[in-house]
């Protein structure tokens, strides 16, 4: 988690979450098959050491598989955050270089959500972000407990405004 040095005087972090674990699904399920595949061509091989270099290139197909669809979207899936603040909505991710945007809660207009039945099912879904700015709407994609991150975001816009509004007095 950032440190309390990224944030700025009086601002706690509220929230902080990865995409829903759904994500990993179709990548490990690929992994999988791969795998399956490659002992049942290890087993249907004859035991001849003319062969071996088949065996090495289904490990090496392995090694590439397991790299490919389990290792980069485990990284991936770990190094994206989205983080809520009392003053911010800020998102980051990247494996060996990190961006990030940061949306302050006073320009967002907006917050919706929305999820299908297997969303709902698994307890994730669409988060739905207005801002008055150039980018418009920003769609965060299966976030986990939705419903909750919206309430959450929509009441932190609200405390947000009520602050500002005080010091302008």
């Amino acid at each position: 988690m950032a440190g309390d040095d990224s944030l700025s005087e009086g601002e706690q972090f509220v929230l902080r979450l990865h995409p829903h674990w759904k994500v990993l699904v179709k990548p490990f399920f690929s992994l999988a098959v791969v795998i399956a595949a490659a002992i049942a061509a290890l087993i249907m091989l004859p035991p001849r050491s003319s062969l071996d270099v088949a065996r090495d290139g289904i490990g090496v197909v392995v090694f590439l598989a397991v790299i490919v669809w389990g290792v980069v979207p485990l990284l991936r899936w770990q190094t994206t955050s989205y983080e809520l603040t009392t003053r911010r909505l800020r998102l980051r991710q990247g494996i060996l270089s990190r961006s990030g945007r940061d949306f302050p809660l006073t320009r967002i207009s907006d917050v919706s959500f929305s999820h299908g039945l297997i969303d709902r099912l698994l307890g994730c879904g669409n988060l739905i972000v207005e801002s008055a700015g150039e980018h418009g709407q920003l769609i965060l994609n299966q976030i986990p407990q939705v419903e909750q991150v919206q309430a959450t975001l929509f009441q932190l816009v609200g405390e947000e405004q009520e602050r500002l509004a005080r010091e302008d007095r």
